[in-house]
């Protein structure tokens, strides 16, 4: 038995409860979790944005230690660090062969599986992972290794936040030194992209977020501009990057009026790179004569457009070599039963990531 805090129904508080987890099987791996982020798609899983099977334990952005194996599996053992992946590649769907791991065909396969049971019931794990809980179940193919010099709680973070808003920056848009970023939404992410940014060697880095509180923290972390957002947000962003626009706007919201104004803020011949995952009934309008005009280019990204087997080990000597500030990204730190705490600080905009602590 190991306690997690389970979601029973879309957009009610979650539970502490005890589960029984699954006998690990051929593959797969037991993990004792150290610590995990509480993510902006937790939250969209919780209040029926993005579609969940429930009853359902979520977190996807742990790291832990692996306190058993299953037959056939290779290159982990008990007492190994890792970090845990969600979306984890088959190396062989058509997306895997054409260099787009990201986009796996399969890498949700296991978020239709139960995990474990609760109260005679299947329970399935959030994004594959399950991360809100003391240990989880999964394939040893969505575990990173992570060296033993790293602390667990801030790699944690690796999981999503930071693949996701550094591999925007640096996989996606393809920032070049000396470019003008905008980045619109300081949660976890946003603030990892401002750092993906200023390793890229972005000359001006344009911070934008509704709460001034943040400020401080996204200028330490590389913002060189720090702008609320308003009717003439764009306006002003044009201003501050000689009439032009940004050369990359990156949208770390997933609202359609925050995509409208980063495409907006975004120079001719720019690039606007849409992070947030929003809802299918918000829909973004462009008219026909700006699209051609402007000549820019709107994309979506993907878990950062990363593959965690190779771009984890990238920014772990980011990390070492001090330009990549983990620690900076954790605002608070709560239990086990502060995941409705976290959920409504994020709600309201307030900090950057809770970690939950085990």
């Amino acid at each position: 038995m190991t306690l997690a805090a389970v979601m029973r129904t879309i957009d009610a508080p979650m539970a502490v409860e005890e589960i029984e987890l699954n006998p690990v099987g051929p593959g797969q791996v037991r993990v004792r979790l150290t610590a995990a982020g509480v993510c902006h798609s937790d939250l969209s899983l919780a209040n029926g944005t993005l579609r969940q099977p429930l009853p359902a334990v979520l977190g996807h952005e742990g790291a832990g230690t692996v306190v058993e194996t299953g037959e056939g599996v290779e290159g982990l053992a008990p007492g190994d660090h890792v970090v845990l992946n969600w979306a984890p590649p088959c190396r062989a769907c058509w997306f895997c062969e054409h260099g787009e791991p990201y986009l796996c065909q399969h890498a949700e396969d296991a978020r239709a599986v139960p995990f474990a049971t609760a109260g005679g019931g299947p329970v399935y794990a959030g994004l594959g992972t399950g991360a809100f809980a003391a240990e989880t179940v999964l394939g040893a193919h969505a575990c990173i290794p992570v060296p033993d010099d790293i602390p667990l709680a801030e790699a944690a973070l690796l999981g999503c936040a930071v693949l996701t808003g550094v591999g925007a920056v640096t996989n996606a848009a393809k920032v070049r030194p000396g470019q003008t970023v905008a980045v619109i939404g300081l949660g976890g992410v946003g603030l990892a992209a401002i750092q993906g940014a200023r390793i890229a060697g972005a000359a001006e880095i344009i911070a934008v977020d509704p709460a001034v509180a943040k400020e401080g923290l996204a200028r330490s972390l590389g913002a060189t501009q720090f702008l609320a957002p308003h009717a003439g947000l764009a306006k002003e962003i044009r201003s501050l990057t000689g009439g032009l626009g940004a050369d990359h706007a990156i949208e770390c919201v997933g609202r359609g009026e925050t995509i409208r104004s980063a495409w907006s803020a975004t120079r001719r011949g720019g690039t606007t790179t849409v992070v947030g995952l929003g809802s299918a009934q918000d829909p973004v309008t462009f008219n026909a004569l700006e699209v051609a005009y402007f000549a820019r280019t709107i994309a979506g990204c993907m878990y950062g457009s990363t593959d965690p087997a190779v771009d984890v080990p990238l920014l772990l000597e980011h990390y070492r070599a001090g330009r990549l500030d983990l620690a900076a990204l954790v605002t608070d730190e709560v239990g086990l039963d502060g995941v409705g705490e976290a959920f409504s600080r994020m709600r309201s905009g307030q900090g950057a990531r809770t970690l939950i602590r085990f």
